[in-house]
C-alpha cells in the first residue's frame, strides 16, 4: 500500500499547481487587460519560462524515479521467477 501513496498524491499536488497557476493567469489578464506596458509583458514571459523551466526539471526528475521503479519491478519479476523454479 506504500507503493500507491506517491502515485495518490501526484495528481493531487498537479491539480493544485494547475489551479494556483489558472488563478494567477485569470486575475493578471482581468485586472490589467491589453494594456500594460511591454515591459511588463516582458517580464511576465521571463517568469513564466523560469516557472516552465522548474516544471520540465521537475518532470524529468519524476521520468527518471518512475523509470528506476519500472526497472526495479523487471528486476524483482525475475527474481520471483527464479525463486519460483
Amino acid at each position: 500500500s506504500t507503493a500507491n501513496a506517491p502515485e495518490d498524491d501526484a495528481p493531487n499536488r498537479y491539480s493544485r499547481t494547475e489551479r494556483t497557476a489558472y488563478g494567477r493567469y485569470s486575475r493578471d489578464a482581468n485586472s490589467s487587460g491589453s494594456s500594460l506596458p511591454s515591459n511588463t509583458l516582458e517580464k511576465r514571459i521571463e517568469e513564466l519560462e523560469r516557472e516552465l523551466a522548474k516544471e520540465r526539471q521537475e518532470n524529468a526528475r519524476l521520468m527518471k524515479i518512475a523509470q528506476d521503479k519500472e526497472e526495479l519491478i523487471g528486476k524483482l519479476k525475475e527474481e520471483i521467477d527464479l525463486l519460483n523454479r
